[in-house]
């Protein structure tokens, strides 16, 4: 009989993902606190989305908040895109839903 060790990460009550390691577990789980904290500023400024927008939004800019600090201190987009963090770690998230608009589109073509 073998044992195995799982971290799972939960969320009010929900498993939101599973590690093989506690640091693992911990880094996954700030970086949901940030988007968190990110949604909440989102819906607290002038920006109008809906409220999955903002929280698909939060999520992607939590999740690539290396690569959005560079930006932010002024590094150009090729240097960023150059680490190829960004297509190193796939998003997480599920699908984006598409509008209306995009969902016609293929059922035209």
């Amino acid at each position: 009989m073998t044992v195995e060790v799982k971290y799972v990460v939960v969320r009010q009550g929900e498993e939101k993902m599973t590690f093989a390691t506690k640091k693992e577990a911990d880094a996954y789980d700030k970086m949901l606190d940030l988007a968190d904290t990110l949604s909440e500023w989102l819906a607290h400024s002038a920006l109008e989305m809906e409220e999955s927008e903002r929280e698909q939004l939060s999520f992607f800019l939590a999740e690539h908040k290396d690569p959005l600090a560079q930006l932010l201190r002024g590094g150009s987009l090729e240097s960023v895109l150059a680490t190829g963090e960004e297509a190193a770690e796939p998003a997480r998230l599920k699908p984006k839903s598409r509008g209306k608009a995009a969902d016609s589109d293929e059922q035209a073509a």
